[in-house]
């Protein structure tokens, strides 16, 4: 029988250590051990785990376009990360860049961390840096990008189970972690097997420890090691390595899921400059790679041209994989948004997610009674001082308030993003892919062809016009925003307030609510019925701002008519379940015919893996919440299209390839 995928544990918000601090130096009441030794730590953090595991020659000779990935047991403080960060910046050749992921159970608090590292002053830089971008303890994968070369990612929870999820390979391993002795539980042989088959071959571990329970896990799954001379009072280390990994057999149940091999990669097209193509574009050049965008109008001329987006989510009362990615990718924005230093393209104002009847209301208590997520992610319920949270009067009783959510510029976003050197922009239509010669010929409507090793396609509700991509069915959405000038004396809500719709807080004086939701429709004239359709929700959302808003208006001979506002209408694309296309585009008459069986019998994986069209990707179907899915979804392109591990646990990145619905419509016999 084939194995069955790993499942996702629960999503939960993660307990702080408790500590006793003896000046900047924590110690673990719940392990009864010390996070670093106070005298002489950076002096064994860099011979046990630097130089045992040859860091800084092996920096030194790296000259792969894949980044060097050092996976670690046991985040704590982060001195072994930082410290590999320092060594890499100083030993590393310019163009080389390092990926770090490391796992943790119990994360400290950012102030209890900024204590912490401040007993190591030469690391100052980088512990700024990384305090900075400290996620909230809530369990799943944080990426956190340290430099342009540099990325951490942040497993939170168990880290056996978080190896088992990690999609992604590791060069030099770090296994620390509380001594076997006071941590017993981690050093399992099922810790050892999930590093083995997260390995590439030939990777290096070192650690601390000489515990037999090591040495036989350690052999048992596949590595040699031995013992070397140590630092300090420690004597004697243990160092090894693994030559052959086991085979992964996380994809016996899921074979259509395999990633393609990596490919050449020096020049990718991307087709579409929306908040998808835009975030592509940036996140493969961050990686040093020249990417040219294909527009045939503007940048954010689409359902990303709006003057202001709500970045927001709505999470499902009983956590699925879909809610699960949409809070990864909320999280992973609001970082990503902070980092690009430019404060007027949005601000984290935060957003109130009214509960204005009683469904919603039911719904949203469900949710608070199953999720202990932390206040850092959503305060819920919000049952009192609503009005006083949104800065606006409001007469609902119930809320949901996400307090790293907010509003963005999104035209201004996506302009912003292409202002990197490794990014060309070019306006055009382009009307066919070709594959030949091992790279991709893009002809353009006025004659002109492109080449590229690579292309990604993030065209809206155009991505499945080409015939590699058709077999994806994408819905036309509508969509309207609405725009009143305010009056003097009416100043709006100061937080984003949503329920039917949006109200975000103004901009320059300008109010922006709506947005209408007409399926199936690829209009984008402004329409008297859809301005009327966002008056009347903003109305039922927030009644008392629309009538101080109607009596200001009045007083000065106007009224809150269609024909008073402004606005924009564009068209989105969306999925049938809701969830964005991002990743490999499979070849859908290869898949149904590898895997017809399903329709029969759906328990019988064909041991085949999924072919796919080398180097075209696609990342599309974001609907109305592109600025919390588009981003993370150019990081799942960008790391498989690099071979980097994913951001995202391994069953996430598979519910997000567009090739799930290939299978499902197999086994429904579609």
């Amino acid at each position: 029988m084939p194995q069955r995928p790993t499942a996702l544990p629960p999503l939960t918000a993660l307990s702080a250590p408790l500590l006793t601090w003896s000046d900047t130096s924590p110690h673990s009441d719940d392990f009864d051990d010390v996070y670093f030794s106070r005298e002489g730590g950076l002096e064994e953090t860099e011979h046990v785990f630097l130089n045992t595991n040859r860091l800084p020659e092996r920096f030194a000779a790296w000259e792969s376009t894949r980044a060097f990935v050092i996976g670690e047991t046991g985040f704590g403080t982060g001195l072994n990360m930082l410290c590999a960060w320092a060594c890499f910046e100083q030993h590393a050749p310019a163009g080389a860049r390092l990926h770090l992921l490391s796992t943790e159970k119990y994360p400290l608090d950012r102030t209890s961390l900024e204590r912490a590292l401040r007993a190591w002053p030469s690391l100052a830089g980088y512990s700024q840096v990384l305090c900075e971008q400290w996620p909230a303890s809530v369990s799943g994968v944080h990426r956190l990008h340290l430099s342009d070369r540099v990325t951490l990612d942040l497993h939170y929870g168990d880290t056996t189970e978080r190896l088992a999820l990690l999609d992604g390979q590791v060069d030099a391993w770090f296994l620390d972690g509380f001594a076997p002795s006071k941590n017993p539980q981690m050093w399992q042989p099922e810790l050892f097997e999930a590093m083995a088959a997260r390995s590439r071959p030939g990777a290096t571990f070192a650690t601390f420890t000489c515990a037999g329970i090591v040495k036989r896990g350690l052999k048992a799954a596949g590595f040699t090691w031995k013992k070397v001379p140590g630092c300090g009072r420690k004597r004697e280390i243990l160092a090894g390595m693994i030559e052959t990994p086991p085979v992964d057999k996380r994809r016996e149940a899921t074979p259509w899921f395999t990633p393609p091999a990596p490919l050449k990669t020096q020049h990718v097209a991307v087709i579409g400059a929306g908040i998808a193509g835009c975030s592509v574009a940036a996140a493969l050049a961050r990686r040093g790679i020249k990417v040219s965008v294909i527009e045939r109008t503007a940048p954010g001329a689409g359902g990303s041209g709006n003057r202001q987006g709500a970045l927001y989510v709505k999470l499902a009362a009983d956590t699925n994989h879909q809610s699960r990615f949409y809070l990864s990718g909320l999280l992973y924005s609001q970082r990503w948004l902070s980092q690009l230093k430019a404060p007027s393209l949005w601000q984290p104002c935060g957003v109130v997610q009214l509960a204005t009847n009683a469904k919603e209301a039911k719904r949203q208590q469900r949710f608070s009674e199953q999720h202990a997520l932390p206040e850092a992610v959503v305060v819920s319920p919000l049952t009192q001082g609503l009005s006083e949270a949104a800065g606006v009067t409001i007469d609902a009783q119930h809320a949901l308030f996400y307090p790293q959510a907010g509003w963005v510029r999104p035209k201004a976003l996506c302009e912003h993003l292409l202002q990197s050197p490794n990014i060309t922009l070019t306006q055009g239509e382009v009307t066919s892919l070709n594959r030949e010669h091992e790279h991709w010929q893009l002809k353009l409507a006025d004659g002109r062809t492109i080449n590229a090793d690579h292309v990604v396609i993030a065209s809206a509700h155009y991505a499945n016009t080409f015939t590699q991509t058709a077999f994806a069915p994408l819905q036309q959405v509508r969509g309207q925003v609405s725009e009143v000038t305010l009056p003097v004396g009416v100043k709006g809500p100061e937080r984003v307030v949503c329920a039917g719709g949006y109200v975000s807080p103004a901009f320059e004086g300008v109010l922006t609510f709506g947005a209408s939701f007409v399926p199936n429709n690829d209009s984008t004239e402004v329409t008297d019925t859809d301005h009327q359709r966002n008056i009347e929700e903003l109305r039922q959302t927030l009644p008392a701002l629309v009538a101080e808003l109607e009596t200001a208006l009045e007083s000065t001979g106007a009224q809150l008519t269609p024909q008073a506002l402004e606005g924009r209408a564009a068209v989105r694309a969306a999925s049938p379940d809701k969830t964005p296309y991002a990743g490999p585009v499979p070849d859908a008459s290869a898949w149904q015919s590898a895997y017809a069986v399903l329709g029969k019998d759906a328990s019988r994986a064909p041991d085949v893996a999924g072919e796919h069209y080398p180097g075209l990707w696609i990342s599309t179907a974001h609907g109305s919440r592109g600025l919390s899915s588009a981003p993370l979804c150019a990081e799942v392109i960008a790391s498989r299209l690099c071979d980097d591990p994913m951001p995202l646990e391994a069953p996430l990145v598979d519910h997000l390839h567009a090739g799930r619905r290939i299978i499902s419509a197999i086994i429904r016999g579609q």
